[in-house]
């Protein structure tokens, strides 16, 4: 056993850990759980790869999703699962992951995870929220553009052998009105950007937020779509958001205005955006996701908005940059890492958040203890009645929902104790999920 107790140091840093008094601190790893393995699908960004490789784990790379029974027969043998958008890890697929600890969604959503159902089976859910927001923006820059000067239209005419050279209703975009629906990190970004093309910002949230630059909040999203000559989404998909733009609101909008949706596919009632494209009172629109979407590319894709005047469809491009994609890879994959290494569930999307200043590198005998249980009355006192023949040099809990998350830093000088400890937190009913790091 003790031969399994080999300690690295690492060079410390701000990020790797907060309130660090050493030169150095101590790398953790997993104990008693085998080597990591790793499974990332969707073609995850290289640099995600090249982090997880290098962090010494057994990393399966495919490009594509994988259908369902393939999936289900993969995920039981693996601690971590990597994702994009078009992979579903329903409760289903979940039920088989025998191993799996934590989940990485290298993407904005995570509504293609059963989050709630991840939490009670102890796995820990980490995104990306904010990495792709500047390639967002621009593409709503860029198809505002296209579609004040019917770009769109008139490159497909092109393509077709038709020489169309008009100037009715083309215009500037300066001087014009953008509303932005959801003033979020997308959100601000687009305003800062659109407002240095010469554009009146104005925007709609559900939360009091502090206007950037010359943007202007506005009390009512009604109020918002009657003034606006561009309205743009950029709203998370909740029961609330669904179809919050439908025919009532598309007729609120100014005739000749445009309407631009690269948040959710479910915010914008498809049917009736056709409707109102065909009957001339929208102008044009700009829709980069989809109620339902393709799970792989190819022909097939079906949608009322083809062939409606100056529609510009995209299949889900928003955050789709080399830039994006890699700086995506950097924060999951290094969230990933440092739940796996060190059990830290800082922004995690489905479970508290915890975190445990690092080890000196010159302790040699305190190991963490991680565990994951559900989140009732009586558990942290069974969990610390096992810890009471020892030192707990520090400790942390908090529950969110069901579920509680606890972490402690625990002096055990003799390594047989560690397996006595895991032993009787796990046999705890509770219990969810324990590891031990070391």
């Amino acid at each position: 056993m003790s031969d399994t107790l080999k300690i690295e140091s690492v060079p410390i840093s701000r990020r790797d850990s907060f309130n660090a008094r050493d030169q150095h601190t101590r790398a953790l790893k997993p104990f008693n759980s085998g080597d990591i393995k790793i499974l990332l699908l969707e073609n995850v960004s290289q640099k995600a790869v090249d982090i997880l490789k290098k962090a010494g784990y057994q990393v399966e790379f495919h490009t594509k999703a994988l259908d369902k029974a393939t999936l289900i027969e993969k995920i039981k043998d693996v601690h971590v699962v990597g994702i994009r958008s078009k992979t579903k890890l329903t409760q289903e697929v979940l039920s088989h992951a025998n191993k799996l600890i934590t989940i990485g969604c290298f993407c904005i959503g995570t509504n293609q995870v059963d989050l709630n159902y991840a939490a009670s089976r102890g796995i820990c859910v980490f995104n990306s929220p904010f990495s792709n927001s500047r390639s967002v923006a621009e593409l709503v820059i860029a198809e505002i553009i296209l579609l004040a000067r019917q770009l769109g239209d008139r490159s497909r005419e092109m393509h077709d052998g038709v020489w169309n050279k008009v100037s009715k209703n083309c215009y500037e975009i300066r001087g014009k009105t953008l509303g932005i629906i959801g003033y979020g990190h997308i959100g601000t970004q687009l305003g800062v950007l659109a407002e240095s093309l010469g554009m009146h910002v104005i925007w709609y949230d559900i939360l009091p937020l502090m206007p950037i630059g010359m943007s202007t909040a506005i009390e009512s999203l009604d109020e918002l779509l009657a003034e606006a000559d561009y309205v743009s989404c950029h709203v998370p998909e909740t029961p609330e958001t669904k179809n919050m733009i439908g025919e009532r609101e598309l007729a609120l909008m100014k005739p000749g205005s445009y309407l631009i949706n690269a948040s959710r596919g479910t915010v914008v009632d498809i049917e009736a955006l056709a409707a109102a494209l065909k009957s001339g009172h929208l102008a044009g629109a700009a829709v980069d996701v989809y109620p339902s979407e393709p799970l792989a590319n190819g022909p097939g894709f079906e949608s009322p908005l083809r062939g409606c005047p100056n529609m510009l469809l995209t299949p889900h491009i928003g955050g789709s940059t080399e830039e994006a994609q890699r700086m995506i890879g950097i924060e999951v994959a290094t969230a990933i890492t440092k739940f796996v290494n060190s059990g830290a569930s800082i922004n995690a999307v489905n479970f508290a958040e915890c975190d445990l200043r690092a080890i000196p590198s010159t302790d040699l005998t305190t190991v963490r203890i991680v565990n994951v249980h559900q989140n009732v009355p009586g558990v942290l006192r069974q969990i610390n009645n096992i810890l009471a023949d020892y030192n707990v040099n520090k400790q942390i809990s908090d529950s969110k929902g069901d579920v509680a998350y606890f972490m402690a830093d625990v002096t055990v000088d003799d390594p047989k104790d560690i397996n006595t400890i895991y032993e009787h937190i796990t046999a705890i009913n509770e219990n969810i999920i324990t590891r031990v790091l070391f």
